[in-house]
């Protein structure tokens, strides 16, 4: 029985944009299978780990006898990935075996019944939808994902804060040593919802948005965040926990101002992290007037300094930062300028870019 037969890219795009979810290896074998669902005059492409679930769709019409398979994700990956570009493809179910065929190559894959495939339960209740471009997401994402922790034992940290309210969407993540903030206005009042996005759907979501104005719509429940967009749409359970008050942490008023190129900086940092501890990773900033110097040192007493001039009128500050902290949401942000706002040497500093108005970044001091 013929499944579909279409180009190759017809094919690839769909699955690539669904499987990118899925592991190598998975102690339920179906797991690391892509549901094919026919349906609706299109051939739909669903992947899951049971907490995502990814479906895309192509507009190839499959066989009016088709019917739902799922076969590995990976191997036919691979397989389309191998072929020629203009290939015609052409996937046939015989037995329990699906049949790859383009040109004179011939693949032959195992298959699992599409009723054992784990689907996520629509969630009941009331959802919030909005609807944004792909591009204001996916720059938003890019500004605040790398703030957010990695394997912590204070789960609600592992994932993204999402915040409707005021007629703003709002995204925060901290690992509990900075926060990241960003914030871009909505077409219209939303009840106010707030959810915790999984790290691992932010990463994806972030991949599979495109640079475009085409629209993302958002639907957030108390379990669930669907984002439906182009062909394509995620859904993710959400991390059930009690976000930081991220609005206690960002300063108000801190009077120690100074505003200076942001690639200066970053190339300074480059150079003094290379002297830096390995582990700790600490850079002190010396603020007197007019001047900025950037200290590091290590176990080994080797020592780098780089000296900026700056139009800095404040307190003289001697402070120590993660000089990854800094470098991450200054490689992050591409704006010409950045502003650094201090009040002592034990409080956390404000950096912000004059150009992304919506945009903060609040990184803690540490003791060097």
């Amino acid at each position: 029985m013929v499944l579909v037969k279409a180009k190759r890219d017809e094919l690839l795009e769909p699955l690539s944009a669904a499987s990118g979810i899925i592991e190598r290896r998975h102690t339920l074998p179906i797991l690391t299978n892509v549901l094919l669902e026919p349906g609706n005059g299109a051939l739909r492409f669903v992947a899951t780990d049971i907490e995502i679930e990814i479906t895309s769709r192509t507009e190839v019409s499959p066989s009016a006898d088709a019917r739902a398979v799922t076969v590995g994700a990976r191997k036919l990956l691979d397989i389309l990935r191998a072929l020629p570009g203009e290939a015609e493809v052409s996937l046939q179910l015989q037995d329990k075996r699906m049949q790859v065929k383009a040109g004179k190559s011939r693949f032959a894959l195992q298959t699992l019944p599409a009723e054992d495939f784990p689907r996520l339960a629509k969630p009941s209740g009331e959802t919030a939808r909005l609807a944004l471009p792909q591009k204001a997401l996916r720059r938003m994402l890019g500004l605040v994902q790398y703030a957010m922790a990695q394997q912590d034992i204070r789960y609600y940290l592992n994932g993204l804060l999402v915040v409707v309210e005021d007629q703003e969407l709002k995204l925060v993540a901290t690992d509990g040593h900075r926060l990241a903030y960003a914030a871009t206005p909505l077409p219209a009042e939303l009840p106010r919802q707030e959810v915790i996005v999984p790290r691992k759907t932010v990463l994806e979501l972030t991949k599979l948005l495109s640079d475009s104005d085409e629209e993302v719509r958002i639907g957030l429940s108390s379990s669930q965040a669907a984002f439906e967009f182009s062909r394509t749409e995620l859904v993710t359970k959400l991390v059930d926990g009690k976000f930081p008050d991220y609005t206690r942490v960002i300063p108000a008023a801190q009077k120690n101002k100074l505003v200076l190129d942001r690639e200066v900086l970053r190339q300074a940092l480059l150079r003094a992290a290379i002297l830096s501890n390995e582990k700790f990773r600490g850079v002190r900033w010396v603020l007197t007037e007019g001047s900025l110097k950037i200290v590091s040192s290590n176990a080994e007493q080797e020592e780098a300094e780089e000296t900026i001039d700056v139009a800095y009128k404040g307190d003289a500050l001697d402070i120590g930062f993660n000089v990854n902290y800094l470098l991450d949401v200054l490689n992050n942000v591409s704006a010409a300028q950045v502003e650094c706002a201090f009040g002592d040497s034990t409080s956390s500093a404000l950096v912000s870019f004059p150009s992304e108005a919506d945009f903060k970044y609040v990184v803690m001091p540490m003791r060097i």
